[in-house]
């Protein structure tokens, strides 16, 4: 089954925290990222996985009246943003939820686990 692992933090407080700390510590940082990573894919349980950039560079669709309608940022004003993910797949919603407690953010964040849905490869006639 795959789950999707979806990371939040407060951007503007990582960014923050991020500037302070110097080479090394960023250096270690990033290291547990890709740690984490590598963990996961020689589990064989990684899918996919990127993260975003800053919620300044999102736009929001939507259609009104059948005109497009763009704005800037994220559809909500949280006080956490999304930004990353993970595409896990695994036998359980367990597992999902241990990998999701190994994240290097989490003393800083938030884990979402959503299962996702998966539909049939050929629609009924």
């Amino acid at each position: 089954m795959q789950y999707l692992l979806l990371i939040y933090q407060d951007e503007r407080a990582q960014g923050e925290a991020w500037g302070q700390l110097s080479e090394e510590e960023q250096g270690r940082e990033m290291r547990a990222w890709y740690g984490y990573t590598e963990e996961l894919q020689k589990s064989g349980a990684h899918v996919a996985g990127e993260a975003l950039q800053p919620t300044g560079t999102a736009r929001t669709v939507r259609v009104d009246g059948g005109e497009r309608i763009v704005t800037d940022g994220p559809f909500a004003e949280t006080k956490e943003q999304l930004g990353g993910y993970y595409v896990v797949d695994v036998e359980s919603e367990e597992q999902a939820l241990e990998w999701a407690a190994k994240m290097p953010s989490l003393p800083n964040g938030s884990v979402e686990v959503r299962p996702i849905m998966v539909f049939p490869a050929e629609l009924p006639a």
